[in-house]
């Protein structure tokens, strides 16, 4: 559990990576709503889920969640909502406007994308930060349609998730989980329109599903399952480092935590690891859920580092969704990371507030994606259409290079449809 190895490449494979059994299982789910539609979400509850007996929550069923949630929750949940909403709004981007020549000017548009699904996971516990995690910046990039799909647990989904959805701006919520929501937003069936991207964090068949779907519709990155790497040195407090560990391997047996250890000798890497070790049989004696964390840590390592460069190399070739650097100086391992979804820096930034209420957004890219994926931003809603308008004195200045160009290439018309306006 978290053994202290020696570090090797063979240590960063994810428990979930080439799994040819989960490939050829999820890819049967996937053709089987292409196939069945509606009447195969139905199974799928029935199988997972207890059943249901409309595929959509009501107006009613949501409305009637706000009774059902504590003041305090609710007061929570509007709280991190408005820290999300303002980070997000300030994601927002403007058209550029640009003149590149005289008579020659090109501009963005900024438009959202029409109609997106939202997967909310609520296997192993309603992940209610979820759905403002994507439904916040959704709304702020004007998506008019915001299909959420989460697992309905004999035929109720949860009222905090309902909740939120609605405070966050849902327009519609799916009654489904797994890989069947995933294939049901991607191609449509009878009652379920096609999305035309899908986002979303979820355990590995979820992140299976977004894989084999993502040839016909966008998504927005591989997202699950989840993964923590913890660095540390001799001044971090190891019931912290031992808390973020858990923190995440509570999320599902297929997680990870990973945990580097910069020390100046083998000996002092030792006594640290033996003290956080010490710190997270205690922890796991209070917190409980051994059924998910226990398998987490068995396939997590603690690996020992004697400089700053050493760690950085360690984390660039992990590409951690989530990197917590708790040591003396974490600016100077900060400096030098290129590849990671979400950063926390100091003693004082666990995970958790990024997952929950920090304003930064929690869908972050996993199992290596770090390395040319971002985390879910406003960005990740909104199209940018170029535009460009030119006066014919314009298009008599970038002429000379039209023609010549497109003589190269060999295309005869494009030279044309210049020289006709030009006579």
């Amino acid at each position: 559990m978290l053994d202290f190895v020696d570090f090797d490449e063979k240590y960063l494979i994810r428990p979930a990576d080439s799994n040819p059994v989960l490939r050829k299982t999820v890819q049967e789910i996937v053709e089987d709503v292409k196939k069945r539609g509606d009447a195969a979400l139905y199974d799928y509850a029935s199988r997972f889920d207890g059943g249901i007996d409309s595929l959509f929550v009501s107006s009613d069923e949501i409305e009637a969640s706000v009774s059902q949630v504590s003041d305090e929750l609710k007061a929570a949940i509007d709280n991190a909502m408005a820290n999300i909403r303002k980070f997000h709004e300030a994601e927002m981007p403007e058209g550029e406007v640009v003149e590149t020549a005289e008579g020659v000017v090109c501009s963005r548009r900024i438009v959202s994308i029409e109609r997106c699904g939202l997967y909310v996971p609520g296997g192993t516990a309603p992940l209610v930060s979820t759905v403002l995690m994507l439904a916040v910046p959704a709304s702020i990039a004007g998506c008019r349609e915001i299909i959420l799909s989460t697992p309905a647990k004999n035929n109720k989904v949860d009222p905090a998730i309902l909740y939120a959805a609605r405070q966050a701006g849902v327009t519609r919520i799916l009654k489904s989980g797994g890989a069947q929501a995933i294939a049901a937003m991607a191609y449509g069936t009878e009652s379920v329109p096609r999305c035309f991207k899908l986002f979303g964090p979820g355990n590995s068949f979820v992140a299976e599903a977004k894989k084999i779907v993502s040839a016909d519709v966008a998504i927005d990155m591989v997202a699950g399952p989840s993964e923590v790497m913890v660095v540390i040195d001799g001044t971090s407090d190891p019931e912290y480092a031992a808390s973020d560990l858990l923190s995440q391997a509570e999320h599902g047996k297929d997680s990870q935590s990973m945990l580097v250890i910069r020390a100046e000798s083998r000996e002092e890497a030792e006594a640290i690891y033996d003290k956080v070790r010490e710190a997270v049989d205690n922890e796991l004696s209070i917190i409980g859920r051994h059924e998910y964390m226990l398998p987490s840590l068995s396939h997590s390592y603690a690996f020992p580092v004697y400089s700053d460069e050493e760690a950085v190399r360690i984390i660039n070739s992990y590409a951690p969704e989530h990197l917590i650097i708790n040591t003396e100086n974490p600016d100077a391992v900060l400096d030098g990371v290129e590849n990671a979804g979400s950063i926390f820096l100091g003693p004082y930034s666990p995970e958790s507030a990024g997952d929950y209420a920090s304003g930064t957004n929690h869908t972050l890219p996993t199992s290596g994606w770090a390395v040319s994926s971002s985390g879910v931003s406003v960005d990740s809603f909104i199209k940018k259409i170029t535009v460009q308008r030119l006066t014919k004195k314009g298009l008599e200045n970038i002429s000379g290079s039209v023609l010549r160009l497109s003589e190269a290439e060999g295309l005869r018309a494009h030279g044309y449809a210049v020289e006709v306006r030009l006579k």
